[in-house]
């Protein structure tokens, strides 16, 4: 039994490493380490660079030039709301990370309307959530449109004392109803979930958004 726990344990630590070191056979390049997850860089006015862009001010099609153009354009609605227009990209290498990303486009309401009524095709996601398909003639405007958030969701399970390793200590630590803990660094525009049951998830908006990431969480 003490050998399997062993065994048990070397896999987790192997998990675990794939975060804090890269491959040493493949060094990373300077390109490759500014796509880092913790690669986060504050910038005057409250703008932050992650990923190669400016939240807020660079646009999709910007993002696009550092990702990759292989990405899925929605409209996420919950009932009786417009929605919110999103790029899912299902699989990313982030430096030496595998990871999912949601980014969230900066659409006005009336925009997302038009798009809405233009829109092909729409479909349930959970509960009553709608996932509403973009017409092809809309997708080169939506590639001019600013990035106004991103949700990265690591392939590996994470745990605090790796985030904290690699991100530094937290401004804020909350928990919630569903034993999942929040670090929050309001300085970097970073909100990370820390969920032992489930995926981690690190959401990026511009420091100066970061109440739209923190109040949610104080309201619970």
């Amino acid at each position: 039994m003490r050998r399997y726990w062993l065994l048990g344990g070397l896999v987790i630590g192997a998990i675990l490493l794939s975060w804090l070191i890269p491959n040493p056979g493949k060094p990373l390049d300077a390109q490759a380490l500014a796509l880092l997850p913790w690669a986060v860089e504050p910038l005057p006015e409250g703008k932050s660079k992650v990923f190669g862009i400016t939240l807020g001010e660079s646009r999709l099609s910007d993002l696009q030039a550092v990702l990759g153009d292989d990405l899925e354009l929605a409209i996420v609605a919950a009932p009786g709301e417009e929605g919110n227009l999103e790029a899912y990209y299902s699989q990313l290498l982030l430096g030496f990370i595998q990871a999912r990303m949601i980014v969230t486009v900066d659409a006005s309401k009336e925009q997302i309307s038009k798009m809405r009524e233009r829109a092909p095709k729409a479909e349930y996601m959970e509960g009553a959530t709608k996932k509403i398909r973009l017409h092809p003639d809309d997708f080169s405007a939506v590639r001019q449109l600013p990035v106004r958030a991103l949700a990265v969701i690591p392939s590996a399970n994470l745990d605090e004392g790796v985030i904290i390793e690699r991100f530094g200590a937290a401004a804020e630590r909350l928990e919630d109803a569903h034993n999942r803990v929040h670090l929050l660094y309001p300085a970097k525009g970073v909100a990370i979930v820390v969920d032992q049951k489930g995926k981690e998830l690190l959401q990026y908006v511009a420091p100066r958004n970061f109440t739209a990431l923190r109040e949610p969480l104080r309201s619970q």
